[in-house]
């Protein structure tokens, strides 16, 4: 079983009723899950001031040799305000000498994202304590896939969509669209080409998703990938005055710009069910016309 050691660089738990749900759940599975004290932490509305949740993601370059995964409590807001002050180049050299499991999303991205532009490493966008591991019912498919995702050397993952058939492979990146955009221009967006780029988010009307997109569209960088993968964009409800402007409506008109292929349906993202993706890791994309499949490789694994 295993240990896992909590981390808390965004908002205050907010839930914590729920963050204990996931402490208990993760314990009667019998794993051991440290660093519990960054839960309950809080200054304003973020889990502890700047310097205790810079500390919390510094101290990854020195923890126990036994730690397992490094699991995010929730996201909300606070990783962008610690970007500058992270000590990438010693969390680089100690998750090369020993790579490191390491697992989030949402406000979290924007960790994630610095250590693969800053250190070319590699980690998982997926479920955290209190939202995923907290939740009243645990959904069992996005358990097992976090696991799995976490043991298997090559994981390969299945959804349904209608684009047309297509193949290609590279590095596969991305993470919550929001975080991504805010990176645009900084030293702490991966410079990625010919990659397989999978963006999610949450309470985005599909025309704040279309501004996002069209931001990387004119910043070049949906240019030169191979392939967009959308996951979950929920959260919003379209009115009277979209006047048949939907989200589906949307990912047609962004295709129209591009000459690379934009697939939807994935369970990827701010949801009960999703699944587990390391970002950075090795992507081979087939879709035949109804089902894609996405087979992963290169990302570090349980031990």
């Amino acid at each position: 079983m295993s240990l896992i050691h909590l981390i808390a660089p965004s908002g205050y738990c907010v839930n914590q009723q729920a963050a204990a749900r996931g402490i208990r759940r993760l314990e009667e599975n019998g794993h051991q899950v440290v660093n519990q004290q960054a839960v309950t932490r809080r200054f304003q509305r973020f889990a502890g001031t700047d310097s205790e949740r810079l500390a919390d993601l510094n101290q990854l370059a020195t923890l126990p040799a036994e730690t397992d995964i490094v699991l995010a409590v929730r996201g909300g807001y606070g990783v962008s305000r610690l970007l500058e002050h992270i000590d990438f180049s010693r969390l680089g050299a100690s998750f090369r000498a020993r790579p490191q499991i390491i697992c989030g999303h949402s406000d979290f991205t924007a960790f994630q994202l610095g250590l693969l532009a800053q250190c070319g490493t590699i980690t998982f966008s997926g479920p955290m304590l209190a939202g995923n591991f907290g939740a009243e019912e645990m959904d069992e498919y996005t358990w097992r896939h976090f696991w799995r995702a976490l043991s298997e050397p090559e994981l390969a993952l299945s959804w349904e969509n209608d684009a047309p058939a297509m193949q290609t492979s590279g590095t596969v990146w991305g993470g919550n669209l929001a975080m991504l955009i805010s990176l645009v221009g900084t030293p702490f967006l991966p410079q990625i080409d010919g990659g397989i780029l999978v963006v999610e988010d949450i309470n985005e009307h599909p025309f704040r998703v279309e501004r996002m997109l069209l931001q990387l569209y004119h910043a070049g960088i949906l240019s030169r990938q191979k392939a967009i993968i959308l996951g979950s964009f929920n959260g919003t409800t379209t009115t009277d005055y979209d006047a048949g402007y939907t989200f589906e409506e949307m990912r047609k008109t962004l295709q129209q710009r591009l000459n690379i292929p934009v697939l939807s349906g994935l369970p990827f993202g701010h949801e009960p069910q999703t699944v587990t993706l390391p970002l950075g890791a090795f992507g081979e994309l087939v879709h035949d016309g109804v089902t894609s499949r996405l087979t992963l490789s290169g990302q570090p694994v349980l031990r």
